[in-house]
């Protein structure tokens, strides 16, 4: 197998993108990503596009060929596949493209994502979402995913020590984080108050715990480390790229509160990487809603079960903490676009490790983590890339 290497990487703003299309928002990530590689369309031996539900929020399927077409890629008869994965979509794109270089089939590949989401009504794009759940046991009974996460977080609060405070806090840093990243939905710093005070969603989690409908795309080009020097002067290595499954029902877990699939997953990339939790300096994690965070922090190892909400509390996790969590803002304040999250947060670990991120910079970082999960933790991508 080969080493890999990010070599480009390209993101739109996420947000309520009204005056961009679904063909736009990939076009437009994709021509950012070649820009920064300094690659050709020709050059491309193939394309993973991460992407949950195109037939749902704007009615069309057949995604890879859509979007080889409108890249300019279709006269080259580049191949392209859609990957889906629920939430777990961009990160199981990018994991594609890592073992077609790594294998020595292709080349120089481009992984993306993208998601179009306000195209529908918010009651439609809730029940589209609830796809990524069991239909049959979990959604027709009424569960929505805000539901199902309140279910781990009363499940946790009932067990181990976190407060509403401490889950207040995951939100309050995220948003502090994405005040300071140019591409985030949210760029406004909040307050403890403003999450607790916030309207009730799921009891205990409030409008401020659970993360946004968003429209965004991202993509990222890889090439065999060996290559990485002809296109770019700072290319990432991928260090580990893993993958774990679970049920996809919550009641059929072993333990509700924790995601098995984060833990397998985990230990499966540190094992690969001959890495530990002391050697990352930065981490993406899955905050689809506050407790995903609290839960992901601790599944992957960072700290024991119990102890994230103190650790989030007394600033480990900020920007200028031991280990900083979702310096992009998160899924909370960056924004959502389900198909795309995966990618956004190797892009955002790429300009970390380059030393691109500005204001919300992590001082010295050369290892980086990223956590992508699909439904409540059916399906988790890990990836470790370093400098």
């Amino acid at each position: 197998m080969r080493d890999v290497a990010v070599i480009g990487t390209g993101c739109t703003t996420f947000g309520e993108k009204w005056n961009s299309s679904f063909r736009n928002l990939f076009v437009e990530a994709g021509i950012l990503a070649l820009e920064d590689a300094g690659v050709a369309g020709e050059q491309i031996d193939g394309l993973y596009v991460g992407n949950m539900s195109a037939g749902r929020f704007v009615e069309q399927e057949h995604i890879g060929a859509l979007i080889a077409d409108y890249a300019g890629l279709a006269s080259h008869h580049i191949p392209a596949t859609r990957v889906e994965a629920a939430c777990a979509s961009g990160g199981l794109s990018f994991r594609q493209a890592v073992i077609a270089v790594a294998s020595g089939m292709e080349d120089i590949v481009v992984a993306a994502g993208v998601e179009k989401m306000t195209d529908v009504a918010s009651g439609a794009s809730v029940d589209a979402l609830a796809g990524a759940a069991d239909r049959e046991w979990e959604g027709f009974v009424g569960a929505t995913f805000p539901g199902l996460y309140a279910m781990i977080a009363t499940d946790y609060m009932n067990r181990y020590p976190l407060t509403r405070e401490q889950l207040a806090q995951v939100a309050v840093k995220n948003h502090y984080n994405g005040a300071r990243n140019p591409i985030a939905q949210f760029r406004q710093e909040i307050s403890i108050d403003t999450v607790i005070k916030s309207s009730l969603v799921a009891d205990p989690l409030r409008l401020f715990d659970c993360s946004p409908i968003t429209d965004g795309a991202a993509a990222v080009v890889l090439a065999p480390l060996e290559r990485a020097r002809e296109f770019t002067d700072t290319p990432i290595k991928v260090l580990a790229s893993a993958q774990a499954s679970d049920t996809i029902t919550l009641h059929d877990r072993r333990d509700i509160s924790t995601l098995d699939a984060t833990v397998a997953a985990g230990r499966r990339a540190f094992a690969a990487s001959g890495l530990s939790t002391t050697d990352i300096d930065l981490v993406e994690v899955h905050d689809c809603f506050t407790i995903a965070e609290i839960c992901a922090i601790e599944d992957l190892g960072f700290c024991r079960k119990g102890e994230a909400g103190r650790m989030t509390w007394e600033g480990a996790t900020a920007l200028n903490g031991d280990i900083p969590v979702n310096t992009s803002g998160g899924l909370k304040a960056c924004g959502h676009p389900v198909g795309a999250t995966g990618i956004k947060q190797v892009f955002e670990v790429v300009q970390q490790l380059r030393g691109e991120a500005g204001k919300r910079q992590v001082e010295g970082a050369e290892i980086g983590m990223t956590h992508n999960v699909g439904g409540t933790g059916a399906t988790v991508a890990v990836h470790i890339l370093g400098v």
